[in-house]
């Protein structure tokens, strides 16, 4: 399971959590924030959670430690008077942070981009954010979540923004049933990973398709299941080998209950998806319901086993030496009887 890992790890300093209107990745989110090192009493670190969209209520606990919370949901340009802007309020606060392995948390950045106003600024700011927390001595990590329709997001995964990148997608259950019944391309390892990615993948990046699918007349709308396929991909950072590798793109699934990953093969809601067993047709037999057999018996299919075949090289050796690579055997008939002192003698004159 690569989920579990992903949440935990620092091998990749920069965290995307991607949501949608149809699924959301609030609880991987506050698994990260429990999972942080400030938060597992080792104190070897501290988490700096900016919530900009959510409450903190819905991302921690009351008893959670190790985080230092700041509520900027009430902080709107044009209504607050005493509005700050986002990016020094930030920046001033991991500048003071004292601790050399720090965890930032942003929730969300498209509040943090309507806020700024400017997808350029936003840019600079959260590249900033990064060089900064790479330059601290221990290993820091920025998580940032968003929407898929965020305008900073195609900028947010390219590598000039950072090399290495962990990247959660949140997925309906009800997408891969689709896949699963009107392309008849379930999930591996029912489907060949070529053959899915190459329909999933598609799908799955238009919004009109999403929407039709979760909200149509047979949708099951949003956050009906208690369980979501969360779409990780990973570049660089190595594994626990240590090797590097380029992009790697799995489907797991997450128990919302729980809060923890389960296999595809064992959610509830994709169970009939799993269950479904191919049953092959077996070739129509032409001996069946006739009037009459057409079936040998033992001792017919051995008399016709000792016919011998009606060719005149049959069973015969080639007299040509072995290393031949090939022969021509031909038997003359009467047209080839041709007379070298009468050449015009086929003619009957």
């Amino acid at each position: 399971m690569f989920i579990p890992d992903t949440l935990q790890s620092s091998r990749h300093p920069l965290l995307i959590l991607q949501s949608s209107v149809a699924q959301s990745t609030l609880s991987l989110l506050r698994k990260v924030i429990e999972t942080s090192p400030g938060n597992k009493g080792k104190h070897t670190g501290e988490t700096l959670l900016f919530c900009l969209l959510h409450l903190p209520s819905s991302l921690i606990n009351q008893d959670t430690t190790g985080v230092t919370v700041y509520d900027r949901i009430g902080s709107v340009p044009g209504y607050d008077d005493s509005w700050i802007d986002p990016r020094d309020f930030i920046s001033n606060a991991v500048e003071n942070c004292p601790s050399q392995q720090l965890h930032v948390v942003i929730d969300s950045v498209d509040t943090l981009l309507s806020d700024i106003g400017s997808a350029a600024e936003s840019y600079k700011f959260l590249r900033k954010s990064l060089v900064q927390l790479l330059a601290r001595p221990g290993p820091s990590r920025l998580t940032l979540h968003l929407q898929n329709t965020c305008p900073l997001l195609p900028l947010l995964v390219q590598t000039s923004f950072s090399s290495t990148l962990a990247q959660l997608i949140a997925h309906p259950p009800a997408l891969l049933l689709h896949l699963a019944t009107e392309y008849l391309t379930p999930p591996p390892p029912a489907s060949p990973e070529p053959k899915f990615w190459g329909v999933f993948l598609p799908v799955s990046e238009r919004e009109s398709d999403l929407e039709r699918i979760i909200f149509g007349q047979d949708g099951e709308g949003s956050g009906a299941s208690g369980e979501f396929v969360v779409e990780v991909i990973l570049r660089g950072g190595g594994d626990h080998s240590g090797r590097r590798k380029a992009v790697e793109r799995v489907l797991e699934g997450w128990d919302v209950a729980k809060s923890s990953p389960v296999e595809l093969t064992s959610m509830e809601s994709l169970k009939k998806v799993f269950s479904k067993t191919s049953v092959e047709e077996a070739a129509p037999d032409p001996t069946q319901n006739l009037s009459f057999n057409l079936n040998l018996t033992p001792s017919q299919q051995q008399a016709r086993s000792q016919v011998p075949l009606p060719y005149a090289h049959e069973g015969k050796a080639l007299e040509t030496p072995a290393p031949t690579a090939g022969s021509i055997l031909y038997d003359p008939d009467s047209a080839d009887d041709i007379d070298d002192d009468d050449p015009d003698e086929d003619l009957d004159i």
